[in-house]
Protein backbone atom coordinates (compact mmCIF):
# COMPACT_ATOMS: atom_id res chain seq x y z
CA UNK A 1 0.00 0.00 0.00
CA UNK A 2 1.49 3.46 -0.22
CA UNK A 3 1.99 5.41 2.71
CA UNK A 4 -0.76 7.38 4.32
CA UNK A 5 1.48 9.83 5.50
CA UNK A 6 4.61 11.55 4.21
CA UNK A 7 7.88 11.29 5.85
CA UNK A 8 7.06 12.84 9.80
CA UNK A 9 3.50 13.86 8.77
CA UNK A 10 2.40 11.44 11.16
CA UNK A 11 4.75 12.60 13.89
CA UNK A 12 2.91 16.37 13.43
CA UNK A 13 -0.55 15.20 12.96
CA UNK A 14 -0.57 13.02 16.24
CA UNK A 15 0.75 16.15 18.36
CA UNK A 16 -2.34 17.93 17.15
CA UNK A 17 -4.50 15.14 17.86
CA UNK A 18 -3.09 15.30 21.68
CA UNK A 19 -3.38 19.20 21.33
CA UNK A 20 -7.31 18.87 20.94
CA UNK A 21 -7.26 16.42 24.17
CA UNK A 22 -5.32 14.30 26.55
CA UNK A 23 -5.83 10.63 24.85
CA UNK A 24 -4.62 7.03 25.00
CA UNK A 25 -3.04 5.20 22.40
CA UNK A 26 -6.52 3.55 20.97
CA UNK A 27 -8.13 6.67 21.20
CA UNK A 28 -5.59 7.93 18.92
CA UNK A 29 -6.23 4.86 16.55
CA UNK A 30 -9.92 5.36 16.82
CA UNK A 31 -9.32 8.92 15.70
CA UNK A 32 -6.89 8.74 12.53
CA UNK A 33 -9.47 5.65 11.34
CA UNK A 34 -12.39 8.10 11.63
CA UNK A 35 -10.05 11.06 9.92
CA UNK A 36 -9.84 8.42 6.71
CA UNK A 37 -14.00 7.29 6.99
CA UNK A 38 -12.95 3.43 7.95
CA UNK A 39 -10.83 3.03 5.31
CA UNK A 40 -7.18 3.17 6.78
CA UNK A 41 -6.57 2.32 10.38
CA UNK A 42 -3.16 2.43 11.19
CA UNK A 43 -1.64 -0.58 13.85
CA UNK A 44 -0.42 0.17 16.59
CA UNK A 45 3.17 -1.10 15.80
CA UNK A 46 2.50 2.06 13.72
CA UNK A 47 1.35 4.43 16.89
CA UNK A 48 3.25 3.21 19.64
CA UNK A 49 6.85 3.46 18.30
CA UNK A 50 6.33 7.58 17.21
CA UNK A 51 4.22 7.98 20.54
CA UNK A 52 7.59 6.34 22.31
CA UNK A 53 9.30 8.64 20.03
CA UNK A 54 8.18 11.90 20.83
CA UNK A 55 7.93 10.95 24.29
CA UNK A 56 11.81 10.81 24.06
CA UNK A 57 12.33 14.15 22.44
CA UNK A 58 10.04 15.67 25.38
CA UNK A 59 6.71 16.68 23.29
CA UNK A 60 4.48 14.20 25.32
CA UNK A 61 4.34 12.96 28.47
CA UNK A 62 2.46 9.31 29.51
CA UNK A 63 0.56 8.66 32.74
CA UNK A 64 -1.58 5.32 33.86
CA UNK A 65 -5.31 5.94 34.09
CA UNK A 66 -6.53 2.67 35.22
CA UNK A 67 -5.18 -0.28 32.44
CA UNK A 68 -4.44 2.38 30.39
CA UNK A 69 -1.79 4.57 29.05
CA UNK A 70 -2.47 8.41 28.44
CA UNK A 71 -0.87 10.79 26.55
CA UNK A 72 -0.51 14.45 26.87
CA UNK A 73 1.19 17.03 24.67
CA UNK A 74 3.56 19.03 26.56
CA UNK A 75 4.85 23.02 26.15
CA UNK A 76 7.37 21.80 24.08
CA UNK A 77 4.94 19.58 21.97
CA UNK A 78 3.06 22.48 21.66
CA UNK A 79 5.41 24.67 20.68
CA UNK A 80 6.75 22.64 17.75
CA UNK A 81 3.18 22.29 16.87
CA UNK A 82 2.44 26.12 16.89
CA UNK A 83 6.13 26.75 14.93
CA UNK A 84 4.54 23.94 11.95
CA UNK A 85 0.95 24.62 12.43
CA UNK A 86 0.85 25.77 8.59
CA UNK A 87 2.15 22.47 8.07
CA UNK A 88 -0.82 20.81 8.70
CA UNK A 89 -3.03 22.40 6.25
CA UNK A 90 -1.05 20.63 3.43
CA UNK A 91 -1.02 17.22 5.74
CA UNK A 92 -4.84 17.33 5.75
CA UNK A 93 -4.85 17.57 2.29
CA UNK A 94 -2.42 14.85 2.02
CA UNK A 95 -5.18 12.65 4.15
CA UNK A 96 -7.72 13.83 1.75
CA UNK A 97 -6.12 12.61 -1.17
CA UNK A 98 -5.21 9.37 0.83
CA UNK A 99 -9.08 8.86 1.86
CA UNK A 100 -9.90 9.36 -1.81
CA UNK A 101 -7.09 6.81 -3.03
CA UNK A 102 -8.29 4.01 -0.45
CA UNK A 103 -11.90 4.61 -1.24
CA UNK A 104 -11.50 4.02 -4.85
CA UNK A 105 -9.47 0.89 -4.01
CA UNK A 106 -12.12 -0.18 -1.53
CA UNK A 107 -14.58 0.15 -4.09
CA UNK A 108 -12.74 -1.36 -7.02
CA UNK A 109 -12.63 -4.46 -4.86
CA UNK A 110 -16.37 -4.41 -3.63
CA UNK A 111 -16.94 -3.96 -7.52
CA UNK A 112 -14.71 -7.16 -8.37
CA UNK A 113 -16.46 -9.28 -5.80
CA UNK A 114 -19.63 -8.45 -6.96
CA UNK A 115 -18.66 -9.11 -10.17
CA UNK A 116 -17.56 -12.68 -8.94
CA UNK A 117 -20.43 -13.30 -7.19
CA UNK A 118 -22.96 -12.38 -10.29
CA UNK A 119 -21.11 -14.87 -12.35
CA UNK A 120 -21.54 -17.76 -9.49
CA UNK A 121 -24.82 -17.04 -9.52
CA UNK A 122 -25.43 -17.29 -12.98
CA UNK A 123 -23.68 -20.43 -13.02
CA UNK A 124 -25.88 -21.71 -10.14
CA UNK A 125 -28.93 -20.65 -12.11
CA UNK A 126 -27.89 -22.58 -15.34
CA UNK A 127 -27.22 -25.61 -13.42
CA UNK A 128 -30.62 -25.42 -11.59
CA UNK A 129 -32.30 -25.25 -14.44
CA UNK A 130 -30.87 -27.65 -16.31
CA UNK A 131 -31.63 -30.22 -12.83
CA UNK A 132 -35.42 -29.13 -13.28
CA UNK A 133 -35.17 -29.65 -17.48
CA UNK A 134 -34.21 -33.00 -16.67
CA UNK A 135 -36.50 -33.78 -13.71
CA UNK A 136 -39.50 -32.02 -16.21
CA UNK A 137 -38.45 -34.74 -18.97
CA UNK A 138 -38.37 -37.59 -16.44
CA UNK A 139 -41.48 -37.01 -14.83
CA UNK A 140 -43.31 -36.39 -18.79
CA UNK A 141 -41.27 -39.49 -19.84
CA UNK A 142 -42.58 -41.70 -16.71
CA UNK A 143 -46.24 -40.61 -17.33
CA UNK A 144 -46.40 -40.95 -20.96
CA UNK A 145 -45.15 -44.89 -20.21
CA UNK A 146 -48.22 -44.63 -18.16
CA UNK A 147 -50.39 -43.60 -20.42
CA UNK A 148 -52.28 -41.23 -18.63
CA UNK A 149 -53.24 -37.92 -19.90
CA UNK A 150 -53.98 -36.66 -16.34
CA UNK A 151 -50.63 -37.91 -14.91
CA UNK A 152 -48.72 -36.05 -18.13
CA UNK A 153 -50.58 -33.20 -16.92
CA UNK A 154 -49.49 -33.52 -13.30
CA UNK A 155 -46.08 -33.65 -14.08
CA UNK A 156 -46.41 -30.44 -16.39
CA UNK A 157 -47.36 -28.65 -13.04
CA UNK A 158 -45.35 -30.18 -10.86
CA UNK A 159 -42.51 -29.10 -13.66
CA UNK A 160 -43.76 -25.44 -13.66
CA UNK A 161 -43.90 -25.32 -9.79
CA UNK A 162 -40.29 -26.24 -9.43
CA UNK A 163 -39.57 -23.21 -12.11
CA UNK A 164 -41.45 -21.03 -9.93
CA UNK A 165 -39.05 -22.02 -7.06
CA UNK A 166 -35.97 -21.77 -8.61
CA UNK A 167 -36.59 -18.26 -10.59
CA UNK A 168 -37.64 -16.93 -6.64
CA UNK A 169 -34.45 -18.39 -5.06
CA UNK A 170 -32.77 -16.89 -8.19
CA UNK A 171 -34.71 -13.46 -7.49
CA UNK A 172 -33.60 -13.75 -4.04
CA UNK A 173 -30.26 -14.18 -4.21
CA UNK A 174 -29.80 -11.07 -7.34
CA UNK A 175 -31.88 -9.01 -4.27
CA UNK A 176 -29.59 -9.98 -1.63
CA UNK A 177 -26.56 -9.28 -4.21
CA UNK A 178 -27.98 -5.56 -4.85
CA UNK A 179 -28.55 -5.18 -0.83
CA UNK A 180 -24.83 -5.33 -0.64
CA UNK A 181 -23.51 -3.97 -3.13
CA UNK A 182 -26.14 -0.57 -2.30
CA UNK A 183 -24.84 -1.22 1.23
CA UNK A 184 -21.49 -1.15 0.11
CA UNK A 185 -21.19 1.56 -2.38
CA UNK A 186 -23.05 4.38 -0.14
CA UNK A 187 -21.23 3.36 3.05
CA UNK A 188 -18.03 4.22 1.29
CA UNK A 189 -19.53 7.50 -0.34
CA UNK A 190 -20.88 8.15 3.29
CA UNK A 191 -17.73 7.84 4.84
CA UNK A 192 -15.40 9.89 1.92
CA UNK A 193 -17.64 12.70 2.29
CA UNK A 194 -18.26 12.20 5.69
CA UNK A 195 -17.34 16.30 6.79
CA UNK A 196 -20.64 16.81 4.27
CA UNK A 197 -23.61 14.16 5.91
CA UNK A 198 -25.89 16.46 7.21
CA UNK A 199 -29.20 15.30 8.70
CA UNK A 200 -31.82 15.94 6.35
CA UNK A 201 -29.55 13.42 4.34
CA UNK A 202 -30.27 10.70 6.77
CA UNK A 203 -34.35 11.87 6.96
CA UNK A 204 -34.20 12.03 3.03
CA UNK A 205 -32.14 7.77 2.97
CA UNK A 206 -35.00 6.65 5.27
CA UNK A 207 -37.75 7.75 3.50
CA UNK A 208 -36.43 6.59 0.35
CA UNK A 209 -35.60 2.93 1.83
CA UNK A 210 -38.95 2.78 4.01
CA UNK A 211 -40.37 3.95 0.14
CA UNK A 212 -38.44 0.74 -1.09
CA UNK A 213 -39.38 -1.93 1.25
CA UNK A 214 -43.14 -0.88 0.42
CA UNK A 215 -42.81 -0.79 -2.77
CA UNK A 216 -41.14 -4.62 -2.95
CA UNK A 217 -43.98 -6.23 -0.17
CA UNK A 218 -46.62 -4.67 -2.98
CA UNK A 219 -45.07 -6.98 -5.40
CA UNK A 220 -45.56 -10.19 -2.91
CA UNK A 221 -49.55 -8.79 -2.20
CA UNK A 222 -50.04 -9.31 -6.40
CA UNK A 223 -49.33 -12.69 -6.52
Amino acid sequence: MTPVFAHGSLRLYLLALLDERSRHGYELIQALSEQFGGTYTPSAGTIYPRLAKLEEEGLVTKAADGRKTVYEITAAGRAELESRRHELDDIENEVTDSVRRLADGVRAEVNDAMRSLRAELASAAREAKRAATTTTAGASSTSGGAGGTSATGSGSGSGSAESDRIASERALQEADLAITEFRQQLRTDLRTHRDRVRPEAVTLLKARLAQVRADVLATFADR
